[in-house]
């Protein structure tokens, strides 16, 4: 297939291409990858393959060319939610609610194997305390090592680390639930038949308040408090056997260190892939960051260390 003759379309932070084909009646989307294929063509097609088993809306696979490095599927077209979103005068709380509804249909899957299209086994893995931390420490890896040198960066390194580890010691429910992993609305797409989810290869079993952590406080898109606490209450009103201030407490435990997480991975994808788009955000990242820790105390300790090491003018800084 000559990729020259298809329309590519806006991709994301992995290492996929993503391209239109037009059908006789209908289009379909090419995925191309060359590396790290398995997660991002095979599992991204198993996980797609288990939603739509469950009954949610996910794009299916139409036809396996892994030896030739690419995947075709369902076309779910242009509409993402965070356009809609973004619109003036639009109800957003509406549009955060059907989410939510989307949401605890995630929750309640509990398939843990899934046969690839490779004829494989795929088990999905657990969101173990050691993967958590290793993914908080990539802002000690690539970003912190831009703004503080020498010995004091050590010093700093570990004293963070183990706030990290800290605050996932204090993560109160244990029970793991099937969790997206990046659930946002730019990976929710509107559909004729509803909402569609992509870019699902990296679910994994873990903390109930994860994947809301990601919907409230996302990078990508700007809400303000009265609405984030709105969403908040709201998936507590659905989910009655929650405890809210214990459900509260992992929650913003998990939507500090992902939001590090993703500075880590913002500034990697800059240094490493040499891609420099995702780094405006980063100042963004870190005002989520700061909405979590002020005026919180078991933050406290966290907030001493990244007020004296990273001041406003860094956390505002965009390269």
């Amino acid at each position: 297939m000559n990729l020259n003759n298809l329309k590519k379309l806006s991709g994301d932070a992995s290492f996929r291409s993503f391209y239109r084909k037009k059908n006789l009646k209908q289009t379909s989307v090419i995925v191309y990858c060359k590396k790290q294929k398995k997660i991002n063509l095979v599992i991204y097609a198993a996980i797609n393959k288990l939603l739509i088993k469950k009954k949610l809306l996910a794009p299916k696979l139409i036809n396996n060319n892994y030896n030739k490095n690419y995947i075709e599927i369902e076309d779910f077209g242009d509409l993402i939610v965070s356009q809609f979103l973004r619109k003036k005068k639009v109800n957003q709380l509406f549009f955060y609610k059907k989410i939510l509804l989307l949401l605890k249909k995630i929750q309640k899957i509990k398939t843990k194997k899934i046969k690839t299209f490779l004829n494989t086994e795929y088990k999905i893995p657990n969101y173990s305390k050691e993967i958590l931390i290793n993914e908080s420490n990539l802002f000690l890896k690539w970003y912190l090592p831009k703004f503080i040198k020498g010995e004091r960066k050590n010093v700093i390194k570990r004293k963070i680390s183990k706030i990290f580890k800290n605050l996932l010691n204090s993560l109160i429910y244990k029970k793991k639930i099937f969790i997206h992993r990046d659930f946002h609305v730019s990976n929710i797409m509107v559909t004729k038949k509803g909402f569609g989810l992509i870019d699902s290869q990296d679910a994994v079993y873990g903390n109930i308040a994860y994947d809301l952590a990601s919907l409230i406080d996302d990078v990508r898109l700007k809400t303000n408090k009265k609405l984030k606490d709105k969403i908040f209450n709201e998936f507590i009103k659905i989910n009655k056997s929650l405890d809210k201030n214990k459900f509260k407490n992992d929650f913003e435990i998990l939507s500090i260190l992902r939001n590090f997480k993703i500075i880590g991975i913002f500034s990697r994808l800059s240094a490493r892939d040499r891609k420099h788009k995702y780094l405006k955000l980063i100042p963004y990242a870190w005002k989520l960051i700061e909405n979590r820790i002020n005026n919180n105390r078991k933050f406290s300790e966290l907030k001493k260390i990244i007020d004296k090491n990273f001041p406003e003018k860094i956390r505002n800084y965009e390269n």
